[in-house]
Parts: structure tokens; sequence; C-alpha cells
């Protein structure tokens, strides 16, 4: 099994459900679960792998549950419904493919812990390694958050999956999207139900093995046009 980092002690982890879309992510998820912070419990969401995703979370000690519904918001919803039924007071989404730094949670937790903020992103451009977003990952999201920043007046830096959020206010933003508008349905409507927002800078490096949207032509085509739909429809 492997070893579990313990984290500082100033931010109890107790009351935060981790969920973690996998698709495919068995080499990327066994490091993934490896860094993730004592306390916290773990929910790994196989979106339809036939390789040994689930098979790794288990032996991590992570609960699995199996949502046959392919979408990156459908894995979500289905880790966030289990996280609400073991009473998450916070609930972290997170990817598999450990592209963001697991160690980083408590820059993002410790905002909601404070009152601070009711949801933290986090933002990748600061400590971003060269190479880990291509060239047109970078240009979409600079475009998507320049939309939004026109139709709302609120400025984001980044479109990150990785984020934190108190499970009340989650409630309260009734999402919907079911594959690659997800993040941007979360910050749109996050802001239209004036939730305290705050974006911390977190490490990003290149993702273990090859992204399903961003490493093909087709995919990047597909969650781009879905994006920039997706942030025209939530700013309604």
């Amino acid at each position: 099994m492997p070893t579990t980092v313990a984290q500082p002690t100033n931010v109890i982890f107790n009351d935060v459900v981790i969920v973690i879309p996998a698709l495919n992510e068995e080499h990327g998820l066994t490091k993934v679960l490896a860094e993730l912070p004592v306390g916290a419990k773990t929910i790994v969401v196989d979106n339809g792998s036939d390789d040994r995703t689930a098979e790794v979370a288990r032996q991590a000690g992570a609960d699995v549950i199996v949502e046959p519904r392919r979408g990156y918001g459908s894995a979500c919803q289905a880790g966030i419904a289990a996280a609400r039924h073991h009473g998450a007071h916070i609930i972290v989404i997170l990817d598999a493919d450990y592209s963001d730094d697991p160690t980083d949670l408590i820059d993002l937790v410790t905002p909601i812990h404070n009152e601070e903020a009711d949801m933290v992103l986090g933002e990748r451009v600061t400590h971003g390694q060269p190479g880990s977003m291509p060239t047109h990952q970078r240009l979409g999201n600079r475009l998507a958050t320049a939309l939004i920043f026109l139709m709302t007046g609120h400025r984001y830096t980044d479109m990150g999956p990785f984020r934190a959020i108190r499970a009340t206010a989650l409630a309260k933003l009734d999402m919907k999207d079911l594959n690659y508008g997800w993040n941007v349905e979360m910050q749109m409507k996050a802001i239209r139900c004036g939730l305290r927002v705050k974006e911390v800078p977190v490490h990003y490096r290149p993702r273990v093995g090859k992204s399903k949207i961003s490493g093909t032509i087709t995919g990047s085509i597909k969650a781009g046009t879905k994006i920039l739909y997706s942030t025209m429809r939530y700013a309604r």
C-alpha cells in the first residue's frame, strides 16, 4: 500500500471528502493517493476504466464507486453524492492524473475553515511548470476567463479542476453539466449565487499519461466548444 504523506496539523481534515474522477488513470492515481493528507476521506469515481484504476484505489484505502455514464461532470456528480452521504462539510475535487500536487490541498481548504471563502480554486498559472499546459489549452483558458469577466465583472485567473467548496454552498449551485462544461458551470454559478470565491496558486506539472481532452485535437475541439457554450449559457 502506498505511503501517505502527513500534512501539517493546523487544518483538521476529518470534515473533508476528496472526490477523484478517474478514467484509466492507474499510474497517475497511484501517485495522487500516496500524497493525500492523513484524515481526509477519499472517493475515487471509476468512470468506465478498463485498466487497474479501481484496484489501485481500493488498495490505497479509497472508497470506489462506479459511474458508467461517461463524462467528467457525471463522475463528479456521483462522487459528490457519495461525499454528502458521508457527511462532508468540505468537498474537494482533484484529478487523478497527478498534474496537480495533492500536498497543495491544505491551501485550498484553509480559507474555507477560516470562514474566508465558500469556494477555493487552484490557480495553475503562477506555479505551472513549462509544458504542463499545451498552448491551445492556455489560450482556451484565457478566452474563457475573459468571457466570464466581460459577462459578470468577476476576474478569474484559471479554470483549473483542483477546487474545494463548502458542501452547503455546492448544494446551492444545483450543478447539471455532465461533461466538459462542469468547471465553467460551477464558476459562473458561484458568482451568480454570491459565493465568496478565492483563487490560490497551486503547483502544476505535466500529467502522467495522455490526456483524453487536451492530448488529442478532437478532444480539445470538443472541450473548447463546450466550455465556450457553457460560458454563454450560464451567464444568463
